[in-house]
């Protein structure tokens, strides 16, 4: 008897568990096909205001990852062609070097530049971070773009499974070792972190690089971007006091390389319905120009407004409580502790 209700509560657990995945997935379908599309932007465009793109910042230097396409690339051009010193950090040199002559060509800026770097090396990172550092140079606005979705499980040459290696750690320890330089810009410093909508169907987890066997690499990628969401607010929270701006923010569904790559499939069934790279880089230009007065440090920023960061009955809320364990875990893995 003993036996059965154990099974019997098993069985049950694991139901339960398939039908609130199954939740999840169906209620970011819907809420994704209404608003992250190319319908969805234009719709929430009609209330959008031209003269809060019209900044210039001239002298504001600007470093955004994975800038060589898409939508690392748009935000690179559209920072570019409003004056700023846009430092971009390619995993490619030779990629890197045609984005880098293409922008300068098209802004007419000069002050751009590429820099290399392996986002999923938290050495490659930390050796960006001393070059860089010794310019001694403010640094006004970090955009932590890069992003990888693998399928299959692959390790980095530092024994770390790549998805979380990029998403997580790489965005952990780039604005980790950027701190210094962003408060010397402070009070306008900001740091604008790229998620994914693809966050709403996962909880924060503590099993940072996915223990299971079965591997998944698209709810890999969506634990991931939760992760960085559960950063921004942990961020905002410990350097209130320093100047320092952080948000995160989902670019809806646009069509992309990465994308492309990725997730093929639905690159194809959406080709007429997903974003350009511009639309979907809007929000982050948007985040870096507007007057700090009028954001909302730790928030999560969709089409240019705060927006929920879980979904009605995903039961996702009560799981950034597990933040402090993580960044822990992300301290000790990148020695920055």
């Amino acid at each position: 008897m003993g036996t059965l209700q154990i099974r019997l509560h098993i069985s049950l657990a694991s139901l339960a568990m398939f039908l609130l995945k199954a939740w999840r997935s169906t209620a970011f379908g819907v809420y994704g096909y209404l608003n992250f599309t190319k319908p969805g932007f234009a719709e929430h465009a009609k209330k959008f205001k031209s003269e809060e793109m019209e900044a210039r910042i001239e002298g504001k230097n600007c470093i955004v990852t994975g800038a060589n396409s898409g939508l690392g690339y748009a935000t690179a051009e559209g920072l570019a062609s409003r004056g700023a010193n846009v430092y971009m950090i390619c995993r490619n040199k030779e990629r890197g070097e045609a984005a880098l002559s293409l922008i300068k060509s098209t802004t007419g800026n000069p002050n751009v530049h590429l820099e290399v770097c392996d986002l999923s090396s938290v050495n490659e990172i930390k050796s960006f971070a001393s070059r860089f550092s010794s310019k001694d140079l403010p640094l006004h606005v970090l955009v932590n773009n890069a992003g990888l979705l693998e399928h299959k499980r692959i390790t980095t040459p530092e024994g770390l499974e790549s998805n979380f290696a990029v998403n997580v750690l790489g965005t952990f320890a780039m604005t980790e070792l950027m701190l210094p330089l962003l408060e010397k810009a402070a009070p306008d410093a900001r740091v604008i972190t790229v998620s994914s909508g693809g966050m709403y169907t996962s909880p924060l987890t503590t099993d940072l690089e996915y223990s299971d066997a079965n591997f998944d690499g698209v709810e890999q990628y969506a634990r991931n971007k939760r992760v960085q969401v559960a950063l921004t607010e942990k961020w905002a929270e410990v350097h209130k006091e320093r100047g320092i701006g952080f948000y995160s923010m989902h670019p809806g569904w646009a069509e992309t390389p990465g994308v492309a790559r990725s997730l093929p499939g639905f690159s194809k069934s959406l080709s007429e319905k997903l974003r350009t790279k511009e639309e979907g880089a809007d929000t982050i230009i948007w985040l870096a120009l507007q007057p700090k007065d009028k954001l909302v440090s730790g928030a999560f920023y969709f089409d240019r407004a705060q927006a929920p960061k879980h979904l009605m009955f995903a039961a996702t809320g009560g799981s950034h409580s597990h933040i402090d364990s993580i960044v822990g875990k992300l301290r000790s893995l990148s020695g920055l502790a």
